[in-house]
């Protein structure tokens, strides 16, 4: 692993500026990525980069930056995006500051921010050294979230190509599948979960697998693949479907024969079932039928205390006496069966009788 901090001129970085929707963000003469293309379009406001220029003409410093090396021997910004855009902005005349364009400085004043010198890290190894070092440092700004680490390592033909469907604002993913994610396509979430989802959680296997790939076609017909699964089987929407792991749940289940119109019978039943208390569970215990993903309501210490008076500390299946503390509250009529979470409906039962008949 190599890291080495340099000194670089502003104008070097502005040399080769250029802002296209088509290419992203690039300068230091077209080898800098200062923002690729489809990454998270955070953009300073005018006090924020004024700010920025202010530090430069005053010559205070402005921060340490951090800049990958890539194998052809350009560059990734990682850390100071915001910054170096703002000062490249300002000397191509795309904002002013107390009222004065880049055009409009002195030859002495432009040159005096031209000049100034930006304290860059520079680090180049393998793709293991790069990305632990990108987890040690304290990234400044806002903080870079796993998935945008991940992607500052493993840049490539298929990242750009799985960023064009997952990481702009109203990608095709977001437009595809807004109400069934959760978090932001700029901060990688949509991403970070299809890649979750594909590879069983091995997510840097999986990029490290495919970086070099010139598409990310089977990620993207996946992704669509599980969405569309979703929407089949499940073709009511509500609410609760949002931010639901759905690809993990194609992953179990997709193999599986499902009869949708039953299906929608019985979530609008438990929708409106009191003892369901995990309404998102819903959708999991109907593939599944584990009644574990429901959380049934439990009863209330007054209800196992009315219980246990009731049986006068006898065990029902055992007849042997317990403390009330030794007991477990229990449906006489189990859930399942129409039983409900009510006094009339609740016995105390020893621990092992509980759990053996859990068991059955």
């Amino acid at each position: 692993m190599k890291i080495e901090l340099h000194n670089i001129k502003i104008k070097d970085v502005f040399n080769g500026y250029k802002d296209s929707d088509e290419e992203g963000i690039v300068g230091f003469d077209g080898k800098l990525n200062i923002r690729p293309k489809y990454q998270r379009e955070f953009v300073y406001g005018d006090k924020e980069r004024t700010a920025v220029i202010s530090t430069i003409n005053k010559g205070f410093p402005l921060n340490v930056m951090y800049w990958m090396k890539n194998d052809d021997g350009t560059f990734e910004l990682l850390d100071g995006q915001q910054r170096t855009i703002s000062f490249c902005q300002y000397l191509n005349g795309d904002f002013s500051v107390d009222g004065k364009y880049a055009h409009n400085l002195t030859s002495d004043q432009r040159e005096k921010i031209e000049n100034y010198g930006l304290f860059i890290y520079i680090c180049e190894g393998t793709d293991s050294e790069r990305l632990d070092w990108f987890r040690i440092i304290n990234i400044a700004g806002v903080k870079l979230t796993e998935q945008e680490l991940r992607n500052a390592t493993y840049t490539g033909p298929w990242l750009t190509d799985a960023k064009r469907h997952f990481s702009k604002t109203n990608c095709p993913a977001y437009g595809l599948a807004e109400k069934y994610m959760n978090g932001s396509p700029i901060r990688q979430d949509y991403l970070e979960s299809a890649l979750k989802w594909i590879s069983d959680g091995s997510i840097e296997e999986y990029m490290s697998r495919h970086q070099h790939d010139d598409n990310a076609s089977g990620l993207w017909q996946y992704f669509q693949t599980v969405i569309s699964w979703a929407q089949t089987i499940f073709p009511t929407y509500r609410k609760e479907m949002k931010g639901l792991e759905w690809g993990e749940l194609y992953n179990k289940y997709h193999e599986n024969t499902y009869d949708a119109q039953k299906l929608e019978i019985e979530i609008s039943r438990l929708m409106q079932d009191e003892d369901v208390t995990a309404k998102k569970g819903i959708y999991e215990y109907l593939l599944s039928g584990d009644e574990r993903f429901l959380s049934i309501r439990a009863f209330s210490d007054s209800q196992k205390r009315e219980a246990y008076e009731r049986q006068g500390g006898i065990c029902p299946i055992c007849k042997e006496h317990f403390e009330i503390s030794e007991m477990e509250a229990d449906h006489i009529t189990p859930w399942s069966q129409g039983g409900k979470t009510s006094s009339e409906n609740c016995q105390t039962l020893c621990r092992d009788c509980n759990r053996r008949k859990s068991d059955k």
